[in-house]
Parts: C-alpha cells; structure tokens; sequence
C-alpha cells in the first residue's frame, strides 16, 4: 500500500511497492527520496537524487553554493514537487504537492528566517495558524500550558516567560522557538537549514544540544550546514551533495573533515544509495 495525493493536496492510498521489497518494507527508512530530479526550464537542479533519512538520527545535508541542498529540502517539504522521481514516507509512496500536504504527513521544515512574528509572544507564535478555541474564543490557557510543556520536553529554560516578546529572544532562543513550534505539531522529520548561521558560541550549543534531544526522541532531523565543526558534533549520517548530485551518504564515522572537503569541493567518490 502507498499514497499519493488527492485534489486537496493529502496524501491518499494507491497501489506500490517500496523501494528494497519486502524485507526492506517490513522496517523501511522514514523516508526514501528514489531519483529525485528536478529542472527550472534547462537549468538542471537536482540529478537523479536517493537518499534514505532515518527516524531517531541527524542526517546532515553538505555541499557547497549552488550544490542543490535547498532545492532539495524544498522538494521534501512540498514546494518544488520534484520533476521525476519517487518519494516514500513510512514505506508508502507519497507525492507532495504543497506544504500543507507534507505538513500533515508529519514534515516540519524550519528555515534560516525561521518565519517567527516579532511583534507576537511565544504563545501567539507557537500557534500561529492553529490557535486553540474553545465556545468561539481562543483558549489562552490550554495554549500557554501546552507551549510550557514543549518547551520543558525540549529542555528549553533560557527564557523567562512563554508570554516574551520573539523580538526580545536572542538567536538561540529564537531558533529553539521555531523548533518547539515544529515538534509541538506532531512532527516526524524536522528540517533545518543552516541553524546556527550567525549563532555565538553558546548559542549554537544550545541549538546543537537541541538537536540532539529531538532525534533521542524518536525524530528523524534533516541539517543543513556549512559549518563542519557543528556537523561532526551533532550527526549521525551524513550526505554530500555537488552540483545537483548527492555523491555520497553514510554513517559519520565513515568520514572525516577532510574527505567532506574534498567531496564538497570536487564530488570525488561514488555516487551513493542513499
């Protein structure tokens, strides 16, 4: 049994079969991008991508300018629906044509403007769009006793009220925001690009440590980053992307800062499985 998606952009049953066959459905991925290309006009974005994210681990997403990687975390999150190519959620195969559609499978993506309100509290922004209502007005508790929860899940203590001002929080803080905004939503994959661009040094450890303690419960987390050092701290797996074509994917073990370099810099090495 797979999906695809229906007029409103959910994702709906049809009939496949999972990349792998039977074995491999029986504990698939969370998700599986198979052939994954994608073309503005002649321009030749992504070429022929497949790779596997895991549930429970950091999978970092590198390459350098121009090597595809935001083009690629837009296709997974339903802005850029791929031009060839097949995607598998939970083994089921799924095809995502608005970011409401990969919302509803569980696909949170946390961008580098982080899409928080400044003038709105942390409150207002956790729920923005979903706001909780009860008898026709909105039910200011159960969303400020919701939004402590998730924030005291997720280890986040930095800031003195759930009814701060975003525009007062520092960029650890606001980043945390965001996050918490995602994982409170029911999320199975969090993607964030580029988390601690512009970050100070305890700041970013702040972010990596909340990294950490989304994929310790369970949820798969998709990075984006040029920063090696943040990379070799906090996944698990890694990909490599140049030019369009991720060249290689692997456990970080397997790799050090300077092969990721080099594969950054040249693609050298064997075009991976994902």
């Amino acid at each position: 049994m797979t999906t695809t998606s229906g007029p409103t952009g959910r994702a709906m049953p049809e009939n496949d079969t999972p990349p792998g066959g039977p074995e491999v459905a029986s504990s698939p991925p969370l998700l599986q991008l198979r052939g994954i290309s994608k073309h503005f006009g002649a321009v030749e974005a992504l070429k022929y991508v497949d790779l596997d994210v895991p549930a429970g681990q950091v999978t970092a997403l590198i390459g350098d300018n121009g090597a595809g990687k935001s083009t690629l975390i837009k296709a997974i999150a339903g802005i850029y629906p791929p031009s060839s190519g097949e995607i598998f959620w939970e083994g089921q195969r799924v095809s995502l044509h608005s970011p409401r559609a990969a919302e509803e499978l569980g696909i949170a993506t946390v961008y580098q403007d982080l899409a928080l309100c400044d003038n709105l509290d942390i409150v207002q922004n956790m729920y923005l769009g979903h706001e909780a209502s009860k008898r026709l007005t909105l039910d200011e508790i159960t969303m400020e006793l919701e939004t402590r929860r998730v924030l005291t899940e997720l280890s986040v203590f930095t800031v003195r009220s759930v009814r701060q001002l975003v525009g007062s929080l520092s960029g650890g803080q606001r980043q945390a925001i965001a996050v918490a905004r995602a994982v409170m939503h029911e999320s199975k994959l969090v993607i964030m690009d580029e988390p601690t661009a512009a970050l100070g040094v305890t700041q970013t450890a702040q972010v990596l440590e909340l990294i950490t303690r989304l994929a310790s419960r369970g949820i798969a987390v998709l990075v984006i980053s040029h920063n090696l050092n943040d990379v070799f701290t906090v996944a698990d797996r890694i990909a490599v992307m140049y030019l369009g074509t991720l060249v290689e994917c692997g456990p970080i073990a397997n790799y050090d800062t300077t092969r990721a370099v080099e594969l950054i810099t040249t693609g050298a090495g064997a075009r991976a499985d994902g």
